[in-house]
């Protein structure tokens, strides 16, 4: 069963300013729970072929992925990953929202394998919760200037 997973947040801050920082990921340790660290294979600035690895803990497990870029732009960024059990796809998109504010739309999906493909309606759920948590965070990092 595939997974596919939307969530969004409005940020009051500008989308270029929403789109420098969450579009980093040198700074998803500062805003995602689960992403423990993040280092670069390829060397910045980001851009289509930049990898990095990253290391998180979901569901109890720690895993040990490589991201590459395959669309890089100023309202979007796609990195995909082919290794594991989950090999995942993930979107950002930033548009303006009103006043000044931005829409920020976090979309995983992927093709779960093996054992994952049966719990795939509980990952789902479990990626869903961590999302809506981390773009909370994201927001109050944001609009709070503490970065």
């Amino acid at each position: 069963m595939a997974v596919d997973v939307v969530t969004e947040v409005v940020i009051a801050r500008p989308p270029e300013e929403v789109a420098a920082y969450a579009g980093d990921p040198t700074h998803a340790p500062e805003w995602y729970a689960n992403i423990e660290s993040v280092s670069w294979q390829t060397p910045p600035p980001m851009g289509v072929g930049s990898r990095l690895d990253f290391v998180a803990r979901f569901l109890g497990r720690t895993l040990d992925y490589t991201y590459e870029v395959v669309e890089s732009g100023p309202d979007r960024l796609v990195m995909r990953t082919a290794q594991g059990p989950f090999p995942m796809e993930t979107t950002y998109t930033w548009e303006p929202a009103g006043d000044g504010g931005t829409r920020m739309t976090l979309r995983n999906r992927g093709e779960p394998a093996g054992f994952a493909k049966v719990a795939g309606p509980m990952m789902a759920a479990a990626i869903r919760r961590a999302n809506e948590k981390d773009l909370v965070r994201l927001k109050q990092i944001l609009e709070s200037g503490a970065r």
